[in-house]
This record gives C-alpha cells, sequence and structure tokens, in this order.
C-alpha cells in the first residue's frame, strides 16, 4: 500500500472507534499525515472532475467534508484535548450538513425547500446536542469536584482526632488521596 492510502486507512480507523486519546506520535508523523491528506484531497477533487453539474458539486463537498474531518481527527489524535474533540465534532456535523444541502439541489419546489430545512434542522440539532454535552460535561465535573471536597472534608476531621505522628500520616494521606493541597 502506499503511503496516502495508509493515513486514509488510519484517519478511517480513528473516526469509526473514536479515539478518545491523544497517539503520542511525532511532530514528524503529525505533518506527514497531514500532507497525506491534503493528497487524498486533491485525489478526491480530480475524481469530481469527471463528473458533471450537482454530481460533480456533490462529489467536491464530499471530497472537502473528508479532508475537514480528517484534518480535525488528526489534530485531536496529536493533542487529545477537548477544545480539539469539540472541533472534531463540528466538523462533523458541518460536513454532513454541506453535502446535504448540495444534495437538495438534485430537487426543486416544494421538494427542495423541505428538503434544505431537514438539512439545517439536522445540523441545528447536532449543534445543539454538542452544547448540551458540553454543559452536562461541566456539570458532571462540578458535581464530581464538590463529591472529593466533601470526602476530603470528612477525612481531615476524622484525622483531626488523631494526634502526634498518626495525625500528620493521616492528613497527607488525605491530601493525597483527594488531590488537596
Amino acid at each position: 500500500m502506499n503511503k496516502p492510502t495508509l493515513t486514509a486507512l488510519f484517519a478511517a480507523a480513528a473516526m469509526c472507534c473514536g479515539m478518545a486519546q491523544a497517539a503520542n506520535f511525532s511532530k514528524s508523523v503529525y505533518d506527514g499525515a497531514k500532507d497525506d491528506i491534503k493528497k487524498t484531497y486533491k485525489v478526491d477533487k480530480d475524481a469530481c472532475d469527471k463528473l458533471s453539474g450537482n454530481a460533480k458539486d456533490i462529489c467536491q463537498e464530499e471530497a472537502k467534508g473528508r479532508e475537514k474531518v480528517a484534518l480535525a481527527q488528526l489534530e485531536y489524535n496529536y493533542s487529545g484535548s477537548s477544545k480539539d474533540e469539540a472541533k472534531l465534532m463540528e466538523a462533523r456535523y458541518e460536513a454532513r450538513y454541506e453535502v446535504a444541502k448540495e444534495r437538495c439541489d438534485d430537487r426543486s419546489g416544494d421538494a427542495k425547500d423541505v428538503c434544505t430545512r431537514e438539512a439545517k434542522t439536522a445540523y441545528e440539532k447536532a449543534k445543539a446536542d454538542m452544547k448540551m454535552n458540553k454543559k452536562v460535561a461541566e456539570a458532571v465535573d462540578d458535581a464530581e469536584e464538590a463529591r472529593v471536597k466533601a470526602d476530603y472534608k470528612l477525612a481531615s476531621e476524622k484525622c483531626s482526632t488523631m494526634s502526634g505522628d498518626a495525625k500528620d500520616v493521616c492528613m497527607n494521606s488525605a491530601k493525597a488521596r483527594y488531590s488537596q493541597r
């Protein structure tokens, strides 16, 4: 297999499996993968030139979408940050939306209007889901932080009933266990 094909397979596997952490690869590997994604996009886009009309437009939007998603996936795999994960999710639903809008161009009249509204609704629902998931994650983080603080407070109160080295060991243990400083 050639290098662009391997990179495309890696990107596809990463998208399917939803890699949840950074792959910990070097900057040179990252740069090489990025170049391969761009080469794959060019090949995909050139393949669209054989088509005409709206089929060509759909093909081009699909190629652009695959490139954007693959680049966002690569960035997320490289950094592992939640910010890049959000960008990946956004790239996915925007790519789907752009392709769906192009597919609606094959229709006319009310059918086109309904198709366009359906595409827009799916896009807006995806954005709303992402926003909701972010808020849920923040609420879970806040609840976990409150639970840890309460557990630490209880542990430190238990330690305060001790004296000497036992108290010091108990307090140090509680601080370590509940990530307190």
